[in-house]
């Protein structure tokens, strides 16, 4: 009886030994019983992130990837380290977050959500250490490289809200940068400077706050131009008629788009205003046009009074004026160089071809007499009267005939003073870099347009300051 009773006690305490050491982990990820080593490392590196140990979580995932490396949990340990780094901060642990976000994009294309996740936190380090918009704009420049990718790779997921309203903050920011330079050159009647910097963004980014503003700075700037070129005593009636004539539409451009597409904003009057003075018709805005400015105007935010103080010493923006509403924009158009403002306007005016290339013509060298030496290029031009013995000695009796009005001829401009009909006359060679006008006319001189360029540009009136200073930032 009593052997038996010890027998069954033994059973007893064995079948509650083995109870305890079979017990089952659950795994978080397939959702079943697991009592695998590599589930108890993944358990131990949570823990350790759950109090700060970010070595130790990391050093742990590490040897789970290198010990098992056809876990189920190797996706999840991956995404875990570069959690790690990103939730332990700094710069240097956030560029190895960004490359560990990387590699499991590229090791785990299929994972969407996640990889949606991993290129969402990519994306925010570098919103992160963005500045202001008159700083370095290269971590503003990443961010929205970065979030353009996630809206177009992962269209599907959740994060995409998230990601267009930070995009949308992010061009805020790039947009105030590009008004600031445009603005810039303005006031330093840089004008050609300023609109190209102007027309840029308000193609780039419409949804930017100052949108409007930056359409009649586009606009005065093109008024500002129209006043150079009337005070231009060098340029002849017919042309200075037809540059007047393509700017002002250009303004009357920038103005009417003001009303079109921005008519519950601060400018739309003063373009309206600017579009009477010029004698051009004022157009209508649309109802759904004026609802949609509406709600963008809406959807912005004021900064107090305090955090407008306290924002002189932060690092970081202010992206309260950023828009809630509205698609930002995923393709940036081709930018506008200032030499195209320049070419354009000068090409409606007719000064040169459409396709701005510059040809060179000679003439056609006539008979040279045997044994006649190669004429020199800082040789005298010899007259009408010289024969080409003494034009190749040299000799007085050549009769040169020097030109005195300098200002009737192109002093860049080599002619030689023969007459056509004379058979007897040295020939020379007629330099004549010009301009293409479609094929019509050989051209006009290149050093005489390259004046008359300067001038549209206005940078001679204005001390240069305009074209030699196009990208001081």
């Amino acid at each position: 009886m009593r052997r038996n009773s010890i027998v069954v006690c033994l059973a007893l305490l064995l079948a509650f030994t083995v109870a305890c050491t079979n017990k089952k982990s659950v795994n978080p990820l397939a959702n079943v019983g697991s009592k695998q080593p590599d589930k108890v490392l993944f358990d131990r590196a949570m823990d350790a992130m759950k109090h700060n140990r970010f070595d130790v979580a990391r050093m742990t995932l590490q040897t789970l990837i290198n010990t098992y490396p056809d876990s189920e949990f190797i996706a999840r340990a991956k995404l875990a380290v570069a959690d790690s780094w990103y939730a332990e901060g700094g710069s240097t642990a956030m560029q190895q977050a960004e490359i560990e976000y990387k590699d499991f994009i590229t090791f785990f294309p299929n994972m969407t959500q996640e990889a949606a996740e991993a290129q969402l936190k990519v994306a925010n380090i570098h919103y992160q250490e963005m500045e202001k918009a008159d700083r370095d704009y290269t971590h503003a420049m990443r961010a929205e490289e970065e979030y353009r990718s996630l809206l177009l790779q992962y269209p599907d997921s959740k994060m995409v809200p998230e990601a267009k309203q930070r995009l949308r903050e992010v061009q805020e920011v790039l947009a105030q940068r590009e008004f600031g330079i445009g603005r810039f050159y303005f006031l330093r009647m840089a004008y050609p400077a300023a609109i190209a910097r102007l027309k840029t963004l308000v193609d780039r980014y419409p949804l930017y706050s100052g949108a409007d503003q930056a359409l009649y700075l586009l606009g005065q700037s093109y008024e500002g131009e129209i006043e150079i070129m009337r005070k231009n005593p060098r340029l002849n009636e017919v042309a200075k008629g037809k540059m007047i004539e393509g700017l002002t539409k250009e303004a009357a451009e920038a103005y009417e788009r003001i009303i079109k597409r921005y008519p519950a904003m601060d400018r739309a009057l003063d373009a309206k205003a600017r579009l009477e003075a010029l004698h051009l018709p004022v157009p209508r805005p649309t109802r759904a046009a004026l609802e949609q400015n509406k709600k963008e105007v809406a959807s912005r935010q004021q900064a107090g009074v305090m955090s407008t103080m306290l924002g002189n010493f932060e690092k970081h923006p202010d992206v309260a004026k950023a828009s809630h509403v509205g698609d930002p924009t995923m393709v940036d158009p081709v930018p506008i160089n200032p030499n195209e403002v320049v070419r354009r306007v000068a090409t409606a005016a007719g000064m040169g071809g459409g396709d701005n290339k510059v040809s060179v013509e000679t003439t056609t060298p006539g008979a040279v007499a045997p044994n006649q030496e190669a004429p020199r290029s800082d040789a005298p031009t010899p007259a009408a009267n010289t024969t080409p013995e003494q034009a190749a000695t040299g000799s007085p009796a050549a009769g040169l005939e020097l030109k005195t009005n300098a200002a009737a001829a192109d002093p860049n401009e080599l002619k030689p003073n023969v007459e056509a009909a004379d058979p007897n006359a040295l020939p020379a060679l007629q330099q004549s870099n010009q301009i293409d006008q479609g094929g019509a006319s050989s051209s006009v001189a290149s050093n005489a347009s390259n004046e008359e360029m300067a001038d549209i540009s206005s940078s001679k009136k204005k001390k240069k300051k305009g074209l030699g200073k196009l990208n001081p930032f």
